[in-house]
């Protein structure tokens, strides 16, 4: 595992790197002699060496950002005990001493060889990292930290709020850019501030005066990062007009200054008189105090708001009458920052008597000064409040049409930024608000019945064929090419029609008389392009064909019910159904719409991506869904129908959970096995596919065995995790997504659209072509948002994606209600080849020893063959104790992990329970390392502190560790841990009273959440039949309770036998 850190030098402005590393060796040199007045600083004994640190930054980033980065050797202060430094939480070294927080003697300072970056490269390093690293590797909070101040440098950029400046040193001027911090700014770098966790100031300056307060340091980041990238885009742009004649001896200092902005280092120094630097200065801060924040810090501040002349004003009998429009009026009134709905009117404040104004029982102080002082500002950025400056007291002022065409265009958004309140009409943010283009859609004829039905099933997709109309519109209300020559024949830029306001841009008018003249009417479009439009999105590609924003979509049919309905989430238009009564179970509500909902979707071809949250039954919801679309073909009378199978592809670690899921729900559906040395292939495989309902198969064979699974038309193709598809390159992927059926299926426990490749490439596989290309997408969306945080862009998104994906979260009303406050379910899993081998030797030695001995021997080689079954069904390097690597060599471990990822990407906690503290070691060390974030690891052996410690972060700690692995005995009893909602039993005690116990230090007072309690148990092994023995003789409960496992002692050596051998399904298929 390697650990990389930041520290930002906010004096000098770079960025310094530094690694720690857990195969690096730690002895710290012992000193000889008598012990130094002042001791040497020593050098950090796992920090990574100048030469490795520079291979791993390159491997995990844009290696131009590398060019200009050197080495400097820097001591930073950090935990120490008298041993050394502490290693990061996230690092786990083989000789360290636990967590040694109990032993910690404060801090110390350590040489590390660390790499300079300057702000540009920093700034472009710290953008382009991925959210999580690769596994081995993990970010510390400093880089953390980093990574999100660099995020907010990138936003202030892409808003353009940013100005020349003029940076002064203790004997220079120099020419420089910095960020315009707005009020709401001004609570994201307060936030940061709060967030900066101790390491990003580790610097041990001599001089104690020269660091910099955390508040001076993120602005020191920020501007500095502004500076270099502004700089660096302005580096062959030249901000002065071309020179005529020869250069003059004495260049002007403001074009020095403009000169100076656009080199690329910044190092450049103003040179003039010290009277004429100090003029220059103040006249240009005197420049920017417009673009800067009122007062940020006063309760309230001056609000402008925009009121456009009504109907009585424009001499009209009615609201919905159009007409010119004059007269409009900007009112000035007084805001409070706490609470934006109190306004108090400017009549108000002039009739104060005092310096003290109540209004709704608040108190303005100074309001009257304020407000004029406000307006003085505020005229900078628009002139024309100069007039009404020109009375003693003013309350607003009048515009005609072309003056509050230019308020709201211009004016309004840079008042907005100076830290003004703006009120403005709320049609002039809406699309009708503008000229465009009303679309009318319609089922293609022969797709629907005169009743607007559906005739067929499955029969469209996002391919299927829809027709359209489009006709100008202003707003809500077509118009002709007769009133549309009126509109335009008054020339202004806000007009009124039929009693709503609408912009009327000039180059809108030049398109619509060409819209005129070239008639343009009806045409297609695929239902994908249909929907997007429908939802509120892919308004760009008939923009730029027509020339013309869409203000208004209508449907007609069962595609108007079908917008509705998808628009809804679950929709409130689908009719719920009913558990067929082949389904041997309970749907909860909340699963009876999610069947639904499938079905729904299912009908009109479209692929759907179920995404609940882990535990709230997909893998059931599924089950539910094929069984009633069985029931529902064999209810039709007069018709012979025959569904297709489906194929079901999942991970290897969840085959077996499938099974026996299948098995106890559905009996009645008929599921194969596509895996192993001996797996049908070719026509065999497509004859014996079509006798069942359900094929399983895994990933890896997808592609592996691309050609046999091509061969069969599946009725549906569902992938479960989801999430294996990630990578559109991948082999994998593409094989998968040749496959061909008649609908298609995702079922995923991770949200989604927090990783917008991910989104795409498990959308294209469910409807393809819906969301275009990768590029595109990238282009229009996954850099608009991720990298530029665009707002509007994540919206359209979650709009045109909003009906193929279904999520319900634990915490969500409609769900909560509906569940238990505890639920308990059992994980499934295989045995790995190598486990199935040591498994099979342990249990033909045993069982011989044992029929051969009786008495307390007979009882001791029974519990001692249960400790080397449970620890090779847990890992083989738990039984073999070879400290060999854990990945790859355990089912159980395979699947912890996998679901494990699920609850950390829900932003949940979970507790582990194990019986071995071997085990939990291994545990610790590989969900660390795998996971990338702290696992905690309680046994008998950790000292109180250190446990109080642990259990202290646990619980209130929100940014601490999300994983707490227990031994059972240690962790069993006593401790409130209600901070996790997940108890994972890793392996099992078959003692409920125990198991129980454990689950309690998270089902108790104080827990606010349902708890989710997962028991692993291998198929085929000791783990599934003592646990179908405990639930099918529940009369055993009290002698369990009393015995614990000794009970399995008494058993015979027949029923010992039945117990441990293995059976053929209880291993991993090659």
């Amino acid at each position: 595992m390697q650990v990389l850190h930041a520290v930002w030098d906010g004096n000098k402005g770079g960025l310094f790197l530094w690694a720690e590393s857990s195969t690096m060796p730690t002895a710290v040199p012992k000193s000889r002699g008598r012990k130094p007045k002042k001791p040497k600083i020593k050098t950090h004994p796992f920090a990574l060496p100048a030469t490795e640190l520079r291979e791993l930054i390159g491997d995990i980033s844009d290696k131009t950002c590398l060019k200009s980065a050197k080495f400097e050797k820097r001591t930073f202060l950090l935990p120490s005990t008298q041993k050394g430094p502490l290693p990061s939480p996230w690092l786990i070294r083989e000789d360290e001493d636990d967590y040694g927080t109990d032993k910690a003697t404060g801090l110390a300072g350590w040489n590390i060889e660390a790499l300079l970056f300057e702000p540009y490269s920093a700034f472009n390093f710290l953008v382009g990292l991925p959210e999580q690293p690769s596994r081995g590797f993990a970010f510390g909070s400093s880089l953390r930290f980093w990574i999100g101040a660099a995020k907010f440098s990138l936003e202030l950029i892409a808003r353009q709020q940013f100005t020349p400046s003029i940076k002064v040193g203790e004997h220079d001027f120099r020419a420089a850019w910095e960020a315009v911090i707005t009020e709401e700014d001004s609570e994201r770098v307060q936030a940061l501030v709060e967030a900066m966790p101790p390491s990003c100031r580790a610097f041990s300056d001599k001089d104690k005066s020269q660091l910099l307060s955390p508040a001076g340091l993120v602005l020191s980041f920020v501007n500095q990062t502004v500076d270099a990238f502004i700089r660096e885009s302005l580096a062959s742009t030249s901000l002065l007009p071309p020179r005529r004649g020869r250069r003059p001896k004495v260049v002007p200092l403001l074009e020095q200054w403009l000169s100076a902005l656009s080199t690329s280092t910044g190092n450049t120094v103003l040179t003039a008189p010290a009277e004429v630097l100090s003029t220059f200065y103040s006249e240009l801060q005197a420049w920017l105090t417009q673009l800067q924040p009122v007062a940020p810090d006063a309760p309230f501040r001056t609000c402008f708001r925009l009121e456009p002349p009504s109907a009585s004003d424009l001499g009209l009998e009615s609201e919905s009458e159009s007409g010119n429009v004059e007269n409009w009026e900007v009112r000035f009134f007084l805001q409070a920052k706490d609470d934006r709905s109190l306004l108090v009117p400017a009549e108000k404040v002039w009739k104060a008597r005092s310096s003290t104004l109540t209004f709704l029982k608040r108190r303005f102080e100074n309001p009257q000064e304020q407000l004029l002082a406000d307006l003085g500002n505020a005229s900078r950025t628009f002139p024309a409040i100069e007039q009404s400056l020109q009375t003693a007291r003013p309350e607003g002022l009048e515009l005609n049409a072309e003056q509050a065409y230019s308020f709201l265009r211009e004016s309004a958004p840079l008042l907005e930024q100076s830290g003004f309140g703006v009120l403005l009409p709320s049609w002039w943010e809406k699309p009708a608000a503008r000229m465009g283009v009303k679309l009318k859609l319609k089922p293609a004829s022969g797709k629907s019945g005169a009743s607007g039905k559906v005739e067929t099933s499955g029969l469209f997709g996002v391919r299927g064929i829809i027709t359209y109309d489009w006709e100008v519109a202003i707003g809500d209300e077509t118009i002709s090419e007769n009133e549309f020559e009126q509109l335009a024949g008054l020339k202004v830029p806000l007009v009124r029609v039929r009693g709503q306001w609408v912009e009327l841009r000039p180059e809108d008018v030049e398109t619509a008389i060409e819209f005129f003249k070239k008639k343009h009417g009806s045409g297609e479009m695929t239902l994908g392009e249909a929907m997007q439009l429908g939802l509120g999105g892919g308004a760009e590609a008939v923009e730029t064909e027509v020339g013309l924003p869409i203000v208004d979509v209508e449907a007609e049919g069962w595609l108007e019910d079908m917008l509705d309905s998808l628009s809804k989430g679950e929709g409130v238009k689908m009719t719920p159904i009913k558990a067929p009564k082949t389904f041997k179970g309970k749907l909860r509500l909340y699963q009876i719409k999610g069947v639904s909902w499938l079905a729904y979707l299912n009908k009109f071809g479209l692929g759907a991506c179920l995404a609940d949250d882990m535990g709230l039954g997909k893998t059931i919801e599924l089950i539910a869904f094929l069984l009633h679309e069985r029931s529902s073909v064999s209810g039709k009378r007069g018709k012979k129908f025959s569904i297709a199978p489906t194929l079901l592809i999942c991970p290897m670690s969840v085959v077996g959970n499938w099974q026996k899921e299948v098995e106890r729900f559905a009996p009645s559906l008929k599921v194969m096995i596509h895996h192993g040395a001996d797996r049908l292939t070719g026509k065999k495989f497509g004859r014996e596919a079509k006798k069942n309902d359900l094929v399983i198969c895994t990933y890896a064979l997808a592609h592996r065995d691309e050609d046999t699974l091509s061969a069969v038309h599946w009725q549906h193709i569902v992938l479960d995790e989801a999430q294996n598809i990630k990578n559109p390159a991948a082999k994998q992927t593409q094989a998968i997504k040749k496959l061909k059926a008649t609908h298609r299926i995702a079922l995923t426990g991770t949200p989604v659209e927090n990783r917008l490749s991910e989104l795409w490439s498990i959308m294209d596989f469910l409807n393809p072509g819906y969301l275009k290309s990768a590029q595109h997408f990238r282009t229009n969306f996954a850099l608009p948002i991720e990298k530029y945080r665009k707002k509007e862009r994540a919206e359209v998104l979650r709009r045109i994606v909003q009906p193929f994906v279904l999520r319900r979260v634990k915490t969500d009303p409609k769900v909560i209600n509906d569940l238990p406050e505890k639920m308990e379910m059992k994980v499934y899993y295989n045995l790995t080849r190598e486990q199935a081998s040591l498994y099979e030797a342990v249990v033909s030695e045993m069982l011989d020893r044992i029929e051969n001995s009786e008495g307390i021997e007979r009882k001791g080689l029974v519990l001692a063959t249960l400790m080397k079954l449970k620890q090779i069904c847990n890992h083989p390097a738990l039984f073999l104790q070879d400290g060999s690597i854990l990945e790859g060599r355990s089912g159980k471990l395979a699947r912890l992990e996998e679901m494990l990822e699920e609850v950390l990407a829900e932003g949940d906690k979970a507790l582990i329970f194990t019986q071995f503290a071997g085990m939990g070691a291994m545990l610790r060390h590989y969900l660390q390392e795998k996971l990338g974030g702290e696992t905690l690891f309680l046994h008998g052996g950790t000292p109180k502190k250190q446990r109080d410690v642990m259990i202290q972060r646990f619980q209130s700690d929100l940014q601490g560790p999300p994983l707490f692995v227990l031994s059972l005995k240690a962790g069993g009893l006593g401790l409130n841990l209600t901070a996790a909602n997940h108890v994972f039993h890793f392996d099992r005690w078959w003692n409920p009273a125990v198991e129980n116990q454990a689950t309690d230090r998270v089902f108790r007072i104080g827990q606010k959440k349902n708890v989710q309690v997962h028991k692993f148990v291998c198929i085929g092994t000791l783990e599934e039949r003592i646990d179908q023995m405990i639930e099918q003789k529940k009369e055993l409960a009290d002698a369990i309770i009393s015995a614990g496992e000794a009970w399995l002692t008494e058993l015979s050596t027949e029923q010992l036998k039945e117990v441990f051998t293995l059976s053929h399904d209880a291993v991993e298929p090659s």
